[in-house]
């Protein structure tokens, strides 16, 4: 068995991996790299990126559908499954080699390809072909998708974002199990591009949204092009000849059934950590497997360990993963010797069209009656109707002195929205300080001012 020595053992190649490599080495370290495939990213192969072109395809089809509000005439929309998937795989394939390619400048000494283990807290095995020495070690191996139980009986027809991507064509009907971020994404754009779309979850919102407001706007907008079952529960599926027979129950006890071509099980993505021998590695873990870390420094307990990326859930989103591996990489770098850097405010997008966001503080029905809440509809916004996307809704939180805390949003551009009002929280300003910042005319951020002002007329910081 080959014996490599280093300084820090990165075990995973996506998005934080890369990223703590490169911070380890930054900061001076010797750091080896283990990956055991497929690479790419996760982001780039199966997550934001081809979610991403699909729902690009599905938006080109509702505009072409929804020109005749502008007075252009559009004879007849057609949607080829085929060229759709097929666009979609091309682009996917460039951002994957891309990432491949930054892959290939580490030195090829310093990457191994294989499955790592823990043989002790700071030494791996990789297959059987190589044993790393390390001072410190960073566990970034991802997340899978999960199938639930009641899926088993169907899984030669059940999809997962593994595989859904990897069709040559469009099915002709699709049941979505889960409305979170990934699964209502991908719910509309099928929908848009003409599959006939059940989306079922036992969840009563869809994006993960938790303002009730917000959630009721965004559930009425979404649920438009497909058959939407929100606090519904799947209890059984069976195959027949044409697919795959759902049933589940209402949240009033009512059942309901589907018959579709096929299931995408889009209902979460458990840590990748089957395999690693953590035991030897003598961590904390909870009644899941996952190890006790400091959400700030990463570290495992006092452990030369440090968990980043979605395998420790904190924030399975890549900008976080991005900014955890540096972190991750960094204080394994320095261990023991660790730095905790302040969170950034929560963002999290949903591009559902019209999207959704949340930002900062999320909302709390008891916290809430604290709060002064500020609120603005797309309905009545200027930009949007000349758009002709005039619809939703957005709130904005702050406590009773006009400090911001955060919001939820669903309308057009909100993806832009959520970066000011976060820019916004991080400095730490108040309704006022908000006001006092330029807003041109005629735009959607408009919208974003109106919400502001009405939490300003109520603190006393209206200019």
């Amino acid at each position: 068995m080959r014996e490599i020595a280093c300084d820090v053992a990165v075990i995973g190649a996506g998005t934080a991996g890369i990223a703590a490599h490169a911070a380890a080495t930054r900061a001076g370290a010797r750091a080896v790299l283990i990956e055991r495939g497929p690479g790419g990213t996760t982001c780039a192969r199966v997550g934001c990126m081809p979610s991403k072109l699909l729902i690009a395809a599905a938006r080109a089809a509702q505009d072409a559908r929804a020109a005749g509000q502008f007075g252009i005439v559009v004879a007849g929309v057609r949607v080829d499954g085929a060229a759709v998937m097929g666009r979609l795989r091309a682009e996917r394939d460039r951002f994957v080699a891309s990432v491949l390619s930054g892959l290939e400048r580490i030195p090829a000494e310093l990457r191994l390809a294989g499955s790592a283990r823990f043989a002790d807290a700071t030494t791996l095995l990789v297959d059987d072909h190589t044993r790393v020495a390390a001072r410190s070690v960073v566990i970034a191996t991802g997340s899978s998708p999960g199938v639930p139980p009641v899926l088993e009986a169907v899984a030669d027809r059940v999809l997962t974002t593994d595989t859904l991507f990897e069709r040559a064509t469009l099915p002709e009907s699709l049941a979505v199990l889960g409305a979170g971020p990934v699964g209502v994404e991908i719910a509309q754009a099928m929908a848009r591009l003409g599959v006939r779309v059940t989306l079922i979850d036992p969840a009563p919102a869809v994006g993960g949204a938790r303002d009730p407001e917000v959630a009721a706007c965004a559930a009425a907008l979404i649920g438009e092009a497909l058959d939407l079952h929100l606090g519904a529960t799947v209890e059984a599926a069976e195959a027949v000849p044409d697919g795959v027979r759902l049933r589940w129950r209402g949240p009033d006890g009512a059942e309901g059934h589907a018959t579709v071509e096929r299931v995408l099980a889009a209902a979460g993505r458990p840590p990748n950590l089957a395999g690693l021998d953590l035991a030897r590695a003598g961590l904390d873990r909870d009644e899941a497997g996952l190890p006790d870390f400091n959400p700030q420094t990463l570290q495992c307990g006092s452990a030369p360990v440090f968990l980043a990326g979605d395998v420790n859930r904190e924030h399975p989103v890549l900008h976080e993963a991005q900014r955890q591996g540096w972190v991750a990489g960094g204080n394994a770098a320095r261990f023991p010797q660790v730095e905790a850097p302040e969170p950034w405010p929560s963002l999290a997008m949903v591009f559902t069209d019209p999207e959704m966001a949340a930002v900062g503080r999320r909302f709390e029905a008891r916290a809430a009656r604290e709060w002064v809440i500020g609120e603005a509809s797309f309905a009545d916004q200027g930009r949007a109707r000349v758009m002709g996307r005039a619809a939703g809704l957005m709130r904005v939180y702050a406590e009773p002195d006009g400090r911001l805390l955060g919001g939820e949003m669903v309308g057009p551009g909100v993806e832009h929205l959520a970066h000011t009002l976060a820019v916004a929280l991080q400095e730490g300003w108040t309704a006022a300080t908000f006001l006092d910042r330029p807003f041109y005319h005629p735009t959607l951020e408009e919208g974003l001012q109106s919400a502001v002002k009405a939490i300003a007329d109520r603190t006393g910081g209206t200019r």
